[in-house]
């Protein structure tokens, strides 16, 4: 309560006729409404500070919701990279297992041609042996 309210409430509660210059009038007020007066004034008062108070309480609110947001934003990025980097790991696998029935398929047949080689030149050696015993 500012220094001026205070002077002016203890003047209206002493009972004492309070005069408010403007120019030349003067107006009189009497103890209730003086007491009324007053009354508005801190209920004004009162209500200037919460007025302040809730106006930094928006600004606060403001500010976390736009934080919350700017958190919000940077976790779906993260999500969203996690998923890319699933994707591209599964890729990976697929490819993976490709090359690998592949080699599989490659080694098969390397170990058939070897079988036929092996059988080839047995063939051909037992003949040589034949042919040349006789």
């Amino acid at each position: 309560m500012n220094t001026t309210l205070k002077i002016f409430l203890s003047l209206m509660i002493l009972n004492l006729s309070v005069g408010l210059a403007q120019d030349t009038q003067q107006i009189q007020l009497t103890p209730q409404v003086a007491r009324l007066v007053v009354t508005d004034l801190i209920e004004g008062d009162s209500a200037k500070e919460q007025l302040k108070i809730l106006a930094k309480k928006a600004d606060l609110l403001v500010e976390q919701l736009s934080l919350k947001d700017s958190i919000i934003t940077k976790k779906d990025n993260v999500i969203l990279n996690y998923e890319t980097i699933i994707g591209k790991r599964s890729e990976q696998l697929t490819i993976s297992q490709d090359l690998s029935k592949q080699l599989q398929k490659d080694l098969k047949k390397q170990k058939a041609r070897t079988r036929l080689f092996q059988y080839s030149s047995g063939a051909l050696i037992v003949a040589a042996v034949v042919l040349g015993s006789l």
